[in-house]
């Protein structure tokens, strides 16, 4: 539905200097899908968007709808913003305040090329207000809406030309942490039954992987890996990926050779040898990095228990989260983060055991081009 193809974006920042904002951004977002550009400030994601929306000009590349372009470096093609036909949601909501709800969703269809007449708008207004919830508010003040109802009300202004692409740039950063998450599921809903071809951006991890069919994790203008939320969260192919998202440990190693299964690697690590897993290929004495999430490492307190990836530690510090633990955990002379269920009691200074499952130890390699933007 969307196709986004060898796309560079460059401009000259304030000291005269070329800022590469896109760099070869590559994509295919499917009709009724939602597609999340995440990654911290700077990465290029809000500039993707913009190019996307027809608010900057790349510099070269390719940007189809449909199979109609509306970008083109090698045709020459560059179709303005109001022709596009992309419905836009911002941080800022910009509601005017001097209408109302039913007016400030008008507003798009009374001032667009297409006339409609007073029953076509005011049909096609109520249909928008009731898929946001917002009917029974519509000669409200939109000034009097709250946080929520305001986010809602900028969707229903961008859903009422029947976009062919919905652009939202950070909708939720300006809720509060509770509502923030309602309006995730809220949209969430939306997006699903309307069937609403959606790209959008966030440097919040929880919320991309709450919200996505599809995530493009960006760094430094590039993108670092796309993936499910699942792929991106269980599988990162780099450091940068399994950083950004979510905690996790980093072990260096060295690369011993291939094991027994399929992607399986033996390394050697500064905690012992580990069974390791790996979607990309490694060579022996190769340098890697492996990463494990807090939650995938299981403690055990009396016993050691048998199989691969099993190791002593001592417990260095624990903190009671209500529903975890997380336990800093001591192996040789690095220490571990664990994510234990409250049952455990072991002190702080009591010997443990440590499994990991091989599956969960992802051998992955630093890519010294991705890294976190300031």
């Amino acid at each position: 539905m969307l196709s986004v193809q060898n796309l560079y974006t460059e401009y000259p920042n304030d000291k005269g200097e070329t800022v590469k904002a896109a760099q070869d951004i590559c994509f295919e977002v499917p009709e009724g899908k939602l597609f999340t550009l995440l990654g911290p400030s700077g990465c290029g994601k809000t500039t993707t968007l913009r190019s996307i929306a027809g608010l900057e000009r790349p510099k070269s590349g390719v940007i189809s709808v449909n199979g109609t372009t509306v970008y083109s470096s090698a045709n020459n093609v560059f179709v303005a913003p109001n022709r596009r036909n992309f419905g836009m949601v911002f941080q800022s909501y910009a509601i005017w305040p001097h209408m109302n709800v039913f007016q400030n969703a008008a507003f798009p269809l009374e001032v667009g090329t297409k006339r409609f007449s007073k029953k076509e708008i005011h049909d096609k207004v109520m249909r928008v207000l009731t898929a946001v919830g917002l009917d029974q508010f519509a000669d409200r003040e939109a000034t009097k809406m709250s946080g929520g109802q305001q986010q809602r009300l900028a969707l229903a202004r961008a859903l009422v030309m029947e976009p062919k692409l919905l652009l939202l740039d950070e909708p939720l950063s300006n809720l509060d942490a509770k509502l923030r998450e309602r309006m995730r599921f809220e949209l969430k809903r939306m997006q699903r039954e309307l069937g609403l071809t959606t790209i959008y951006v966030t440097h919040d991890q929880s919320e991309a992987l709450a919200l996505s069919h599809e995530i493009a994790v960006m760094s430094t203008g590039r993108i670092a890996q796309i993936g499910t939320p699942r792929d991106i969260y269980e599988r990162p192919r780099n450091k940068f990926v399994a950083d950004f998202v979510g905690l996790t440990n980093f072990i260096e190693a060295t690369v011993e050779g291939p094991d027994e299964g399929e992607n399986s690697y033996r390394v050697s690590t500064g905690i012992g040898q580990l069974k390791t897993t790996a979607y990309d290929s490694f060579s022996k004495g190769d340098a890697a990095v492996i990463s494990v999430r807090p939650e995938d490492i299981r403690v055990h307190e009396h016993q050691r228990p048998e199989g691969v990836n099993v190791f002593e530690g001592t417990v260095a510090f624990k903190v009671f989260l209500g529903e975890y633990l997380d336990l800093q955990i001591k192996v040789g002379n690095r220490e571990v983060l664990a994510r234990a269920h409250p049952s455990i009691k072991a002190p702080v200074g009591d010997k443990v055991y440590l499994s990991l499952d091989p599956a969960k130890c992802i051998c992955i390699v630093d890519d010294p081009k991705l890294k976190k933007a300031a």
